[in-house]
């Protein structure tokens, strides 16, 4: 994966906390950075992406390793 600004774990979350926090420490980031994302379960799979697309930010990568848990590069936009 690229080089990572921040790094948060969301594995323990569930909708709609993982967008939360996912938006709050977007917030913190300046457009271009990047945050890297550990999220586990098929809803925070699905609408954590969708949503940080939806809000103008760049998903660079997703990975899911054979424990389930992704790892989902979001770069903030403007």
């Amino acid at each position: 994966m690229q080089d990572v600004t921040r790094e948060i774990d969301i594995t323990g979350d569930v909708c709609p906390m993982t967008f939360v926090r996912t938006r709050l420490a977007l917030d913190k980031l300046a457009p271009g950075e990047t945050l890297l994302v550990r999220l586990k379960g098929d809803e925070p799979l699905r609408n954590v992406p969708r949503t940080a697309t939806e809000q103008g930010h760049e998903v660079l990568a997703l990975e899911t390793d054979s424990s389930g848990i992704s790892r989902l590069l979001i770069r903030r936009g403007n």
